[in-house]
Parts: structure tokens; C-alpha cells; sequence
């Protein structure tokens, strides 16, 4: 059998991987093969407006107005996204907001469910 670890979100058994993470089947949460407490400690730590520590794979929720550049859409406070994936740079943030698409946000507009 496969040495892959449990999924720390619900505690399957089934995960998998894909590429530098591991994905869980079951609640479809992602985890990094390298553990996130290492990462943070040693790159850049991203907080939300509310100065929580955020991490791959948390669920968020949109506490502005945010117009989308280059189209009439507009992304209204309490819109939720869930598993974020945290990068460098201006956005802090990669997501998938349903209705809209592929998003990259600034932290500073959203705060940690």
C-alpha cells in the first residue's frame, strides 16, 4: 500500500498526489507535500484584514465591494471562496469564485471563515 498521510481536514484515508500537494477526495482539501507551519516560518507570512495567518486551502469571505478589472462584474462583500492558494506578489491570493472564474485578491480585502 501507499505511504500517503491522512487529510488533516477530515481524516481519509484516500488522498493523493498532484504534483508539489496532496488532495483529498473526499472534502477535496489541499494540502502542500511540505508542511505549511515550515513554509510560513521561513517565507512570507500572509495575514487577512483581520490579522489572521492564512494558508493553502482556507476558506475566505470578500469583506469589500471589489470591481473586476476589465468587465462589469463586481465581486460583493460576503462572497465565500474556498481553498485558496497563497503566492508572491501585488495579489496574495489565487482563487475560483463561482459565477466569475479564476481570481487573484489582495488579503487585505478578505478575512479567514
Amino acid at each position: 500500500m501507499s505511504n500517503l498521510p491522512q487529510c488533516p481536514a477530515c481524516g481519509s484515508e484516500f488522498t493523493y498526489e498532484d504534483g508539489s500537494m496532496y488532495i483529498c477526495p473526499e472534502c477535496a482539501h489541499e494540502w502542500p507535500k511540505e508542511g505549511t507551519t515550515e513554509e510560513s516560518s521561513e517565507g512570507r507570512i500572509i495575514k487577512d484584514a483581520n490579522g489572521n495567518v492564512l494558508q493553502d486551502g482556507d476558506s475566505i469571505t470578500v469583506i469589500k465591494d471589489l470591481k473586476v478589472k476589465g468587465s462589469s462584474l463586481v465581486v460583493k462583500v460576503g462572497t465565500k471562496v474556498k481553498n485558496i492558494r497563497l503566492v508572491d506578489g501585488d495579489h496574495d491570493i489565487d482563487c475560483k469564485i463561482d459565477g466569475i472564474g479564476a481570481m487573484k485578491l489582495k488579503s487585505e480585502f478578505v478575512k479567514k471563515i
